[in-house]
């Protein structure tokens, strides 16, 4: 798989400096010279001829000078108004700077270890903090852990090694075992190549799902992600524009395109589509809105759309023949972004697709089933314990998964070590990154606003999960205390009402306010 290098670039602000003119004495005129006698001036008026009445003197040099003296009469009033002053920037504005600016403060939106010195928390002091909340009805079954993942102490837990339906907390696992298997910069290619007919040419899915349908400098709901107007322009160039059919190759991926038991309703909807190999938008009817509602057939409408633009016809599905010519190439975004996207925006075609090349990876099926076993396998050579998992999708659709919460701590516990000289923590690190942020990305976005939960915001980064249907409500992720400790955590909650969500804000927020001590 070939893996693309990515660039970024850096920009310079100046700053303008006024300076002052220096004004330059007066000097006296020459004297200048009058006309010869008994003639008049250039430009002088003549004398009255005999009989006529003498010109009025003009006084438009007087006129002159008073409207110049109104307007800057005008111009000054105007420029001591404080809104102008301040736009201008002018020496007497009220909100001129006194002094010179700060130097800029230098800013990472990466995430940093905290301090060593940081108080180290007790089970006692984490149960004296949420113990009140925890039994709150809202919640129905509740089930968690909180672990320091410094040490790797349990500081509380409730049966946390009893499985769960865990909901999208599901992609925590799927996204762990792409990065620990894939390369962190591998991209997912969508090529064309000749067909076997004159004229024919094959379009081959290798599972970007990302494919841009914009023009190019217009950005759909994925960042970076390749447009389709690349792929036709290098297909035109390889051809000559003479390709009269294009055919479809979905061989990448294999078995059922859903769950076996998702709901009727899931595909397709506003969160789910097929899962297919290839596809534009991830199967948005609209790019550019991630909630828009998603297309029946999405790999279809792709080769229709692509044969549009090449003025040909679409064709069926078919097995490209084997080293056929490439005539055309592009690739998605880089596997870290796609597991940011998976997390973050709790994107359930993104994990599918993350899974079926985990499969791909460990030689297994591409298919549901092979990338729940393939899934299972990476994460426990990698030492996470996987005892009463059930995984029927990588995406947490199903709501026959089971992940206990104990599990969940100890893969987030590995990804928050303080020790960057393991390369599993290394690995994991941006499974963190993708976390939505409380009150601020994401899933999380709307949330921790109300009460108590808004010690929360800013401060708390976790994956949501709810099957409403189920009533399925979970959360998983880190906290960093008011002691500056990083704290990892789980909640489970099965059976619970409509204030689930809520409640389990309420716990991680109250982590965020104590010592824990």
């Amino acid at each position: 798989m070939r893996i693309e290098p990515r660039s970024g670039g850096t920009g310079e602000q100046q700053a303008v400096v006024a300076q002052a003119e220096t004004e330059t004495p007066e000097q006296p005129s020459p004297p200048v010279e009058g006309p010869p006698p008994g003639e008049s001036p250039p430009g002088a008026t003549p004398p009255p001829e005999e009989g006529e009445a003498a010109p009025r003197p003009r006084r438009r040099p007087v006129v002159v000078a008073a409207v110049f003296v109104v307007v800057l009469l005008v111009a000054g009033g105007v420029l001591a108004v404080p809104y102008v002053s301040n736009r201008l920037g002018l020496p007497w504005a009220p909100n001129a700077p006194k002094a010179d600016p700060p130097a800029p403060r230098e800013i990472t939106l990466a995430l940093q270890v905290p301090p060593e010195s940081a108080p180290t928390p007790t089970p006692a002091g984490v149960g004296a903090a949420i113990d009140d909340l925890v039994t709150d009805p809202a919640l129905g079954t509740l089930l968690g852990s909180v672990v320091d993942p410094a040490t790797g102490t349990t500081l509380w837990e409730r049966n946390a090694d009893q499985a769960l339906a865990p909901a999208s907390t599901t992609k925590l696992l799927t996204s762990a075992a792409a990065l620990l298997v894939l390369d962190h910069d591998m991209r997912f290619p969508t090529k064309v190549v000749a067909g076997a007919e004159p004229g024919t040419v094959v379009l081959v899915g290798g599972g970007d799902v990302t494919l841009s349908s914009l023009p190019e400098g217009e950005e759909s709901i994925f960042p970076g992600a390749a447009h389709l107007d690349d792929l036709v322009e290098q297909v035109r160039e390889a051809t000559g524009g003479q390709v009269s059919r294009v055919e479809l190759d979905l061989s990448a991926f294999t078995g059922p395109t859903e769950g076996r038991d998702w709901a009727p309703e899931d595909v397709p909807s506003t969160y789910m589509v097929q899962t297919q190999p290839v596809m534009l938008d991830g199967g948005r009817t609209d790019p550019t809105d991630e909630g828009s509602m998603g297309r029946s057939d999405p790999a279809g409408h792709l080769v229709e759309t692509f044969a549009g633009r090449l003025g040909a016809e679409a064709g069926g599905t078919t097995t490209a023949p084997e080293g056929a010519k490439v005539l055309g190439e592009v690739w998605s975004p880089p596997v870290d972004e796609l597991v940011r996207v998976a997390l973050v925006e709790s994107d359930n075609l993104v994990s599918e697709v993350l899974a079926r090349q985990v499969a791909i990876a460990e030689g297994k099926q591409p298919s549901f089933e092979g990338a729940a076993e393939a899934t299972l396998e990476v994460l426990s050579r990698h030492g996470v314990d996987v005892t009463g998992v059930e995984l029927n999708d990588g995406s947490g659709l199903s709501p026959s998964n089971r992940i206990p919460p104990a599990t969940l701590t100890q893969l987030l516990a590995m990804a928050a070590s303080p020790d960057t000289d393991n390369e599993v923590t290394v690995k994991l690190r941006p499974l963190l990154d993708g976390l939505p942020v409380a009150g601020g990305s994401g899933t999380l976005s709307t949330r921790y606003d109300q009460g108590p939960a808004t010690q929360g915001r800013g401060w708390v980064r976790a994956k949501t999960g709810t099957i409403p249907v189920e009533r399925v409500h979970t959360l998983a992720g880190v906290v960093l205390t008011e002691d500056d400790r990083v704290l990892v955590f789980a909640l489970m909650s099965n059976g619970g009402d409509s204030g689930a969500p809520a409640a389990l804000d309420r716990i991680s927020a109250r982590l965020r306010g104590c010592g824990c001590r």
